[in-house]
């Protein structure tokens, strides 16, 4: 009889170990001390929205905030004016170059480029606000959906759409950490660090393909991309998490590459980023 009651309380202790549900933070410290551990923890129970909602408006929120900083930079501000203005001037020398125009149009097209600029540089700000709470929102649930689509239907993995919000979404706190470096160095240094990749230390032009690929050399993409496909091979039941590296990194690196060369072809959409 007691070795029955025994054997129930460890029944009932089992259980109440398994039906332990980790909190944010234990699941925000879990991913940069047991990643594995913290999904495997995670996946036992149904998606929560707050832990890819919280990083998500926290990213939002830092990267409003650096924007505005760096934006009040005189140094930086300038040199990115100039950025713009030599990608402008790049198109009408080009468009001078086919004949759709001549010398004397492009340098007209100039002078009121630089006239506005600085003009549409302030009114900016506030958009950029907007464009940048309605642009990582999109990303994310794009992003997230091609995730699911791929952990579910591809690798027959056994999950929902909100299974591949909960690691991407998680991933954002590396995100953050970046941002907040990226700022520091920005500021720092007085030049505007859009990344930390190779290609941006060594100043590369990241619209050549070899300036494109050193681009994708960034500590912190890495590791969150790593997140991501541990994360996801957990919440989706996996026990090869192999092939949620190769389907993260996969898509990471192909679509950059794609997205390259329409770029090539429509260069306008270069100021749209990837």
């Amino acid at each position: 009889m007691d070795e029955l009651n025994n054997e129930e309380l460890q029944e009932q202790n089992s259980e109440e170990e398994e039906e332990f549900e980790l909190s944010h933070t234990d699941k925000v410290a879990g991913i940069f001390t047991e990643p594995s551990a913290t999904f495997e923890a995670t996946s036992k129970f149904p998606p929560k929205t707050s832990d890819w909602l919280i990083p998500v408006f926290a990213l939002i929120i830092v990267v409003i905030i650096s924007n505005f900083l760096i934006m009040s930079n005189p140094i930086i501000k300038q040199a990115i004016v100039e950025k713009q203005i030599s990608i402008v001037e790049k198109q009408f020398a080009d468009a001078v170059e086919k004949g759709t125009m001549s010398q004397e149009q492009a340098d007209e097209q100039m002078d009121r480029v630089r006239d506005t600029i600085d003009q549409q540089m302030a009114a900016g700000q506030i958009f950029s606000v907007i464009g940048v709470l309605l642009g990582v929102f999109i990303v994310f649930f794009i992003v997230a959906g091609v995730y699911f689509l791929f952990s579910r239907f591809a690798l027959k993995g056994d999950g929902t759409y909100a299974s591949a919000m909960v690691p991407y979404g998680l991933s954002f706190y590396i995100s953050i950490i970046a941002a907040i470096i990226q700022l520091i160095l920005s500021l720092a240094m007085d030049k505007h660090f859009q990344d930390l990749s190779v290609a941006t230390f060594m100043d590369m032009d990241t619209s050549t393909f070899s300036g494109m690929l050193l681009s994708k050399l960034d500590i912190f993409s890495i590791w969150a991309y790593t997140i991501i496909s541990i994360g996801l091979a957990k919440m989706f039941k996996s026990e090869d998490t192999g092939k949620y590296f190769a389907m993260v990194f996969g898509l990471w690196i192909g679509v950059s590459i794609i997205w390259y060369f329409i770029v090539q072809a429509v260069p306008f959409l270069g100021s749209f980023g990837m």
